[in-house]
């Protein structure tokens, strides 16, 4: 289960820590209010964190988010820098980690909650993960830890 979501509370290095589609946002975008915040605290997480993880959907939303917003070659560079990053777990959704993340968005349907959050949410809690990189709010309302 998710710890109190204080923010700025690290695990000791080895851990791992959740990237949402913000971080990795915040990252290669410099039109990204983040921006400045992401490459600040990038090099710390590294440090603190032994692997990073995401889910596909998390991947494809930054993905089409950069398309739209910077353009392909911006995105396709995420795509590629993630493909060779061996400190990426990848986690896909399938069916019951979608059931899962159905559960969450009843659990929480006072919240405007996204479906990928929801997954990223499910699979947060099935890997004990408790710390996400970015800059969604919604991590804290769902009892997890932000990074930065």
């Amino acid at each position: 289960m998710p710890t109190s979501p204080k923010r700025g509370v690290h695990k000791a290095a080895g851990a791992e820590i959740f990237v949402d589609t913000g971080g990795w946002i915040a990252l290669v975008s410099r039109d990204d209010t983040h921006h400045g915040r992401a490459i600040a605290a990038w090099p710390d997480i590294l440090r603190r964190f032994r692997r990073v993880v995401a889910t596909n959907l998390v991947i494809a939303e930054s993905y089409t988010f950069l398309r739209r917003a910077v353009g392909f070659p911006v995105a396709w560079a995420l795509l590629e820098r993630l493909q060779w990053t061996p400190r990426l777990a990848l986690i896909s959704a399938d069916a019951d980690l979608e059931g899962d993340a159905r559960d969450l968005l009843r659990q929480y349907s006072d919240q405007d909650f996204s479906s990928t959050d929801a997954v990223s949410f499910a699979a947060m809690r099935r890997t004990g993960i408790t710390q996400a990189f970015g800059f969604d709010r919604h991590f804290v309302t769902a009892g997890f830890v932000l990074v930065p």
